[in-house]
């Protein structure tokens, strides 16, 4: 039988093993004890209100994000204010949009395009979502495509056209992944018509070009980003991450003013080393309409109370900042959220008022 201290030292291994997988060992102590203590105390514990805000897959950005807001709002909001969010992986934007429509979701991170779709009732989104509100952009989904190097020539996106015919991983069907890369490979002349699919998260399907299965891949997300430090640091010298050149980025973007230019500063993946410039679209956290005024604001204002918490977890957070809150965010703000920047003094734009 386990001791006290051994069961509570499994427990805890276990815990973050689930959350993070292989980057528990590399975050901070001081992160690691508040998400397990929080798991730990307020695991079994009775809430008022649990809200389920979708992420993404495991491999990239967006659940270990989410999990670190879920994770935020069980320390901080659950003992007092009696409510809590649980963040549960998804496939993506596109299911998460569907998920809230549903009221299966309450809060979920949003690339800004799947933003406008669900805005707009255009792209995949076949009507307006007229309950979606937004709380924070939270960070750029950085566009990184990869191509095995034997197909490389020009080190740019254009290469992959060398890949027509051969097997790609675009992202998992209905996902936010593959609905942008099909809209900036069209931007390049090309359809997702012109591969042959391999639809999964981002760890399998940077696997399936570590392994010879795909020969390229996109994945967009907040570098660094788990699955292609893995594949970088594994695969030295089997798979080139390509650059946007500047016309390139015009033609992807083709007139919707989302996608900025970004650079992936070098040394941000194993064996990088240069900077590589590519694009990036916004991401924030969305809210339905009809979730509480006075936990909306709660929760933001403990987002914005509590970064360092967040950046310990994945430094994708690290560009969050109140000056940046609003920034192209493609449905109004919920009043909750409004209600926080206002009071603490930012102008909202007449677009994003409640």
């Amino acid at each position: 039988m386990c001791t006290p201290s051994t069961h509570e030292t499994f427990m805890k291994t276990s815990l973050a093993t689930a959350l993070f997988g292989n980057r528990a060992s590399r975050l901070g102590s001081v992160a690691v004890a508040a998400i397990l203590g929080a798991a730990l105390s307020f695991g079994a514990a009775a809430q008022d209100t649990d809200y389920v805000l979708n992420t993404a897959s495991t491999g990239g950005t967006y659940h270990p994000v989410g999990t670190a807001i879920a994770t935020l709002s069980k320390v901080k909001l659950l003992p007092k204010e009696k409510f809590s969010l649980t963040a549960v992986n998804s496939a993506g934007s596109g299911a998460n949009v569907q998920a809230m429509a549903a009221g299966n979701a309450q809060f979920a991170i949003l690339q800004g395009l799947y933003g406008s779709y669900a805005a707009t009732g255009t792209g995949s989104v076949s009507e307006p979502q007229e309950n979606m509100r937004s709380i924070s952009m939270l960070w750029q989904n950085v566009e990184q495509f990869l191509l095995a190097s034997d197909l490389v020539d020009t080190g740019t996106v254009s290469d992959l056209a060398a890949a027509k015919g051969r097997t790609v991983a675009m992202g998992k069907e209905n996902s936010g992944t593959l609905g942008s890369n099909e809209v900036l490979l069209a931007g390049l002349g090309l359809s997702l018509d012109d591969f042959e699919m391999l639809h999964a998260g981002y760890g399998p399907s940077a696997d399936a070009l570590a392994n010879g299965q795909a020969s390229a891949a996109g994945i967009p997300s907040g570098p660094p980003t788990s699955a292609i430090t893995k594949l970088m640091s594994t695969s030295a010298g089997k798979v080139t991450l390509l650059s946007v050149t500047a016309e390139q980025a015009e033609a992807m973007d083709d007139g919707r003013k989302l996608w900025t230019p970004y650079t992936i500063a070098a040394g941000t993946y194993p064996g990088q080393d240069e900077d590589i410039e590519t694009i990036a679209q916004p991401n924030f956290l969305a809210v339905n309409a009809d979730v509480d005024e006075n936990h909306v604001y709660l929760l933001t204002k403990t987002i914005y109370e509590n970064l360092p918490f967040l950046t310990a977890i994945h430094p994708a957070t690290r560009a969050m900042s109140t000056d940046a809150a609003l920034a192209g965010l493609p449905v109004p703000l919920h009043p909750g959220a409004a209600r926080y920047y206002e009071e603490i003094g930012i102008e909202i734009p007449d677009h994003l008022k409640p």
